[in-house]
């Protein structure tokens, strides 16, 4: 197994110290503007919401199951391959801000429809969260150390693994009690969720400074662009899923 970025060793290719390393010309030096910097990385961020948000626009005002399925599935494939080839990342990314605009835009109009003003309460706690942990990881308050991100990665795991069955369940008809019960337990549950994603965003605000710290090839901008619009979406969906729960 590879060491990665943050110091420990993993098989995960998202997570392998070599995706991060620079490259060099041929006098053995890193020519400017190959690198990444926190501020491309920023701004390949803003770029990427503002396609997912065309494509969410779309959606929202032509939803269908279709655009569901094909935002959803097909973001998750431009992930997974994001993941494995990272140096895509420049070409993934985009494809997929714009296919999960698509799913986004869909969700939004569901929950919009069985509960008023819903998706602009989960908007604005989605960004209120984004601002107040950027606030605390730039205050220090919480230290991302090694302890620290295997945490918040094992308690990722567990919720994907939890997500995974519930998917499962939707397939055979069955169906996970705790993801979609509205009594406490199932409130419980999105909160602790909520919690888990928004550390996420400080494993995302660390990799945008690791990665100018180390000198990672500039591809990774687009790339660590990409993991934070992922938990932004993961929040998002989470917010309209606890709200609905407390509304139920």
């Amino acid at each position: 197994m590879a060491k990665n970025l943050f110091g420990s060793s993993s098989s995960n290719p998202m997570l392998k110290e070599d995706t991060f390393k620079p490259k060099y010309n041929s006098s053995g030096l890193i020519v400017e503007g190959d690198v990444m910097t926190v501020n491309g990385a920023v701004n390949k961020t803003l770029l990427l919401f503002s396609m997912m948000m065309a494509t969410t626009s779309i959606a929202w005002f032509m939803p269908s199951t279709f655009l569901l399925y094909v935002g959803a599935g097909g973001g998750l494939v431009v992930l997974i391959a994001a993941a494995f080839k990272p140096h895509l990342a420049p070409f993934l990314a985009p494809l997929y801000a714009l296919l999960e605009g698509l799913a986004i835009g869909t969700i939004s109009v569901m929950y919009a429809t069985a509960f008023e003003g819903i998706v602009l309460q989960a908007v604005g706690l989605t960004f209120g969260t984004l601002f107040m942990m950027l606030a605390i990881y730039k205050s220090g308050l919480i230290k991302v150390t090694e302890k620290f991100r295997m945490g918040v990665a094992m308690a990722t795991g567990a919720i994907m693994i939890l997500y995974l069955f519930g998917w499962i369940g939707q397939i055979f008809g069955f169906e996970v009690a705790m993801l979609h019960d509205s009594g406490m337990f199932g409130i419980g549950i999105s909160a602790v969720i909520i919690v888990v994603a928004s550390m996420n965003l400080l494993l995302d605000f660390d990799m945008f400074e690791r990665g100018e710290k180390q000198g990672a090839p500039i591809y990774m901008e687009w790339f660590a662009a990409m993991g934070l619009i992922v938990t932004l979406v993961w929040l998002y969906i989470e917010f309209l899923r606890l709200l609905s729960k407390l509304r139920d």
